[in-house]
């Protein structure tokens, strides 16, 4: 074999174990990311306080609609440690809700476990007074800086990023805020705030993620969860029995 012909086999050769490996690494990749929601189905959803989906969500032109009359909020059927959620949202005027992350079961509502990445028309809902409050906040603890709302009716995308014990909220392509729960700073928020009395309240390292029912109209499309690297395995847990 002359030595052009074995430069070129050994070209080929690395360039299929590379093309194998990039093949590798984006299976991988599919395999961290969840669809929570594609339009379709709601599989992935149970109701807070019971097993069903509760009343008023539902999906309506390829979107998981909540239409203000009730049912409660709805959790994942799964739990999530550390983890990327993506998702796309709309309001109507003066509506409020809320996405709620690392939530557990064990108490009367989700809001007393999880943090909560505020939905709100910011222009005619009072919480959009205080930027602590508004659109994209954690909720009444840290508001978001240098945010781009998008005018009621259109869609804003969303990221929340949790990851051991820092929390990034993301609107529009931006990162707005970032927290750490643990620290000096975070645990001054904490104590002047109405979470001091919530024993639970960012304490969980794996949970549910909630969508809030604030008897409001709100629209949800794409949820998506990628998992992230060396977070505890997702797990469903076990139902709690209604009392």
């Amino acid at each position: 074999m002359t030595v052009s012909r074995l430069l070129f086999v050994v070209g080929l050769v690395v360039s299929i174990m590379v093309a194998k490996q990039a093949d590798a690494a984006q299976e991988k990749a599919a395999d961290d990311v969840k669809i929570l929601f594609d339009g379709t189905s709601l599989d992935a959803w149970r109701g807070y306080a019971a097993e069903p989906v509760s009343k008023g969500w539902t999906i309506v032109d390829g979107t998981l609609h909540f239409d203000g009359s009730g049912g409660g909020d709805i959790v994942t059927k799964e739990e999530f440690g550390d983890f990327e959620l993506t998702f796309d949202w709309k309001v109507t005027e003066g509506a409020n809700s809320g996405v709620m992350y690392r939530v557990g079961l064990d108490e009367k509502a989700p809001y007393l476990t999880g943090p909560e990445y505020q939905i709100l028309d910011d222009e005619r809902h009072a919480d959009g007074k205080s930027e602590t409050t508004s659109a994209a906040s954690l909720y009444a603890l840290y508001a978001p800086n240098g945010k781009k709302l998008k005018p009621v009716g259109e869609w804003n995308s969303a990221k929340i990023v949790a990851n051991g014990k820092r929390f990034e909220h993301w609107l529009n392509g931006k990162m707005v805020l970032d927290a750490n729960i643990g620290g000096a700073d975070w645990n001054k928020r904490v104590s002047e705030s109405k979470f001091k009395e919530w024993k639970k309240f960012a304490t969980l390292s794996t949970g549910r993620i909630c969508l809030q029912d604030h008897g409001n109209k709100i629209w949800f499309r794409d949820i998506k969860v990628k998992v992230l690297e060396g977070t505890p395995e997702a797990k469903v847990s076990a139902i709690p029995q209604q009392k």
